[in-house]
């Protein structure tokens, strides 16, 4: 009976950390390609977002209007966001980004926006094929669910 009541125990520990600390999340799409090809599984931190707001480069998991998704975020309240034939600027600076194909998006041109009160600016790394906050808009902080371990 003991090791029934401990075995019991134990999933719902297992459950619950893995619900509300550490989630397997599937990548249905190439939006974040190479970084995170689609069908890739990836863990998610649930728990940091909770104390601490996600910060440049961060990948997170959050609720989109297409239902939650991974992006990467390049821009943090009060920062002016804009895309120049291709390469992504942060307050009129261009952003290193090396897991971005800039031969793929010769002449893309978005923006400027600037990023509201606890919100941050997210894209996709294949920024030809991504739904991100060039289409919805910065994404309020409370949307954000997890952020990914380790990609």
């Amino acid at each position: 009976m003991r090791w029934a009541l401990g075995s019991v125990l134990l999933l719902a520990v297992v459950l619950a950390a893995r619900t509300w600390v550490v989630t397997p999340f599937e990548v249905v799409s190439d939006s974040m390609a190479p970084t995170l090809p689609e069908g890739s599984t990836v863990l998610v931190d649930r728990l940091t977002p909770i104390w601490e707001d996600p910060g440049y480069q961060d990948l997170v998991l959050f609720d989109s209007p297409d239902g939650p998704v991974i992006k990467r975020v390049v821009g943090l309240e009060g920062d002016t966001v804009r895309i120049e034939d291709a390469v992504l600027h942060v307050d009129g600076e261009p952003v290193h980004e090396p897991y971005v194909d800039l031969r793929t998006l010769d002449g893309v041109f978005f923006g400027p926006v600037v990023v509201g009160e606890d919100e941050v600016f997210v894209l996709g790394d294949n920024r030809f094929d991504s739904i991100d906050s060039r289409t919805y808009g910065p994404v309020p902080l409370e949307a954000v669910r997890g952020r990914v371990i380790d990609p």
